[in-house]
This record gives C-alpha cells, structure tokens and sequence, in this order.
C-alpha cells in the first residue's frame, strides 16, 4: 500500500534550483519519492510505501 503527500512549494526567489533540490533530498532521506508536479500547481507530489 502506497502513502502520498503533498508539498506546497516555498522557494523564494533566491537559489530556487538548490532549495527545491534540498527539499526533494529531505524528503528522501524520510523515504519519499518524487511523484509529480501537477501543471498549474504550486505543490510537488511525494509518494512512499506505507508498511516500509
């Protein structure tokens, strides 16, 4: 079974590329798998196996 979350995206509007890349490396160190960044959105989401 499968867990998702969604992240809205705060990033300023300095080194954007490096924060969101910290931010996806966070979440991955908790298990989080990047998933998809719906068009028109201002959010990421992240999914990872609930019984892990």
């Amino acid at each position: 079974m499968k867990e998702y979350k969604i992240v809205e995206l705060k990033l300023g509007f300095r080194n954007r590329i490096q924060t969101f890349e910290d931010l996806l490396n966070q979440y991955a160190r908790e298990g989080w798998v990047y998933k998809e960044m719906p068009p028109g959105w201002n959010s990421v989401v992240l999914e990872r196996d609930k019984n892990r």
